[in-house]
Parts: structure tokens; C-alpha cells; sequence
């Protein structure tokens, strides 16, 4: 697994939560939750191909 990665996942996470709070105080609440989820969702992807990597691995470690 690369630090990047973590760098990475960290750095959305910092600017959505920045983002979501000025989007709050300004009284987006719906704008600041749809930012939220396409965060989310971002990182989730990010997150799923390094997940199949780590299954191909292991498939090929057991000779599956």
C-alpha cells in the first residue's frame, strides 16, 4: 500500500470538511451533505481498486 494513498484519502478529507463548514455557515446544509457524499464516493472508489489489487494478490498467491 502506498503512503500516497493515505496522503491522498487525507487531503479530500481535509478540504470536503473545510468545504462542508463554510458551506454550513453560509445555511447550504443540502449542498454541504452533497459535497460530503461525493467525497465519500470518491474516496470509495479510490479505495476499491486498491482492494482488487490486494484480491488479484492473493489470488495469485494461493494459485487461485
Amino acid at each position: 500500500m502506498d503512503v500516497d494513498l493515505i496522503f491522498r484519502v487525507a487531503a479530500i478529507g481535509i478540504i470536503i470538511a473545510v468545504l462542508n463548514q463554510v458551506l454550513v455557515r453560509s445555511g447550504r446544509e443540502d449542498q454541504a451533505m452533497l459535497m460530503t457524499l461525493t467525497g465519500l464516493v470518491v474516496v470509495l472508489l479510490m479505495v476499491v481498486g486498491v482492494i482488487a489489487d490486494l484480491f488479484s494478490t492473493v489470488k495469485s498467491v494461493f494459485g487461485l
